[in-house]
């Protein structure tokens, strides 16, 4: 099972609004989900984009694939630049040698 995390309308006609979710990759854009993890709403100015974070995190972690959409929408919102840094900190952290301390 291909899980992706991708957007799904609701809302009225000509107000989108969308949930961010957790799908099977087969199953339709307003189908069967497995966890609602944020909500979208393009046409407001402020406010916009919510995001829980964790929730994000643990799926990119399990290996979900974000749509081109929620990608920059997780971008937008700084999840990408935060799993970023943590993944080249732990890379510098690693490598690192550690200095002898001076005799003296």
């Amino acid at each position: 099972m291909a899980v992706r995390i991708r957007l799904r309308r609701v809302g009225r006609k000509k107000q989108p609004h969308y949930r961010i979710v957790v799908a099977d990759s087969t199953s339709p854009r307003d189908g069967r989900f497995v966890e609602i993890i944020g909500h979208y709403h393009p046409r407001q100015a402020e406010n916009s984009l919510e995001i829980r974070k964790d929730r994000a995190n643990h799926w990119l972690d399990s290996g979900a694939l974000p749509s081109d959409t929620v990608r920059s929408l997780l971008r937008r919102a700084g999840v990408l630049k935060a799993r970023h840094e943590a993944r080249l900190a732990k890379k510098l952290q690693s490598s690192a040698v550690p200095l002898a301390a001076k005799d003296e």
